[in-house]
């Protein structure tokens, strides 16, 4: 069978929610020749007064959307799937992360990258690392899924900070100014790596350059996740500006 004429390596399918604006450009900036992504939004109505307790509702909506952007997506055939929705991956710990990539599979027959299992693979490359802070654009209920999987893959979680963002869309508006301000926050000698969630969230590039006057890995969760589906499909490019993890693993 012929190969697509722009996407000769893979074509991944991406699903994100239809109000995230970050994850497409996020991921098409780190994309090498030869891959191509082919995005599938997860409707998500854009709520304007997300708190504490609504958050986890608001997240599962979009978990249950899923499906339907998977099985639109796959009309276009793609070779590998790459979920640019974070907060889902994380619910229920590593058993329920593992419970989100079997159900994808079950209906599109394909393997995926999630945020969660990619940002262990990363902190795991990077090697020596068990004490982390958590960055988030969400609400500390949220937080505490996320602390809750990090210590079922064994990092510790010492400090963490969720910005508590009231709309969907509100998150993709948090400056780099308000992200520095997070990660001198949470930063300390007591932390061996700054991990940031949320896709809506911009953090590449920010969190780049963070490595470089930190000393430490500093992993922004689109960059692992797109660095976690090249390297799962034998795509070893170097993407330089993005961080460690695309330039050296």
């Amino acid at each position: 069978m012929g190969r697509d004429i722009l996407g000769w390596r893979k074509l991944f399918g991406v699903m994100g929610p239809s109000t995230n604006t970050v994850v497409q450009p996020d991921f098409d900036m780190m994309r090498p020749a030869g891959v191509t992504n082919h995005y599938s939004r997860i409707y998500t109505p854009n709520a304007d007064a997300v708190s504490n307790e609504t958050f986890r509702a608001g997240a599962e909506l979009i978990g249950a959307n899923t499906l339907d952007a998977v099985r639109s997506v796959m009309t276009c055939n793609p070779d590998y799937l790459v979920m640019g929705m974070s907060a889902v991956t994380f619910f229920d710990g590593s058993k329920g992360a593992d419970r989100f990539i079997s159900q994808v599979k079950d209906v599109s027959g394909l393997d995926i990258s999630v945020g969660s299992h990619s940002c262990t693979a990363a902190l795991n490359a990077h090697g020596g690392v068990k004490r982390l802070a958590v960055l988030s654009p969400y609400w500390p209920a949220m937080n505490i899924e996320v602390a809750r999987y990090f210590g079922d893959m064994g990092f510790t979680v010492v400090r963490d900070i969720a910005l508590q963002c009231r709309s969907w869309t509100g998150i993709a508006q948090v400056t780099p100014r308000q992200c520095v301000d997070a990660i001198k926050q949470i930063d300390g000698d007591d932390v061996d790596a700054i991990i940031q969630v949320g896709t809506n969230l911009s953090m590449v590039k920010l969190a780049a350059m963070a490595e470089l006057w930190l000393g430490k890995p500093v992993i922004a969760i689109n960059t692992a996740t797109y660095w976690h589906a090249l390297r799962a499909n034998g795509i070893m490019d170097k993407v330089e500006g993005c961080g460690r993890l695309l330039e050296e693993f």
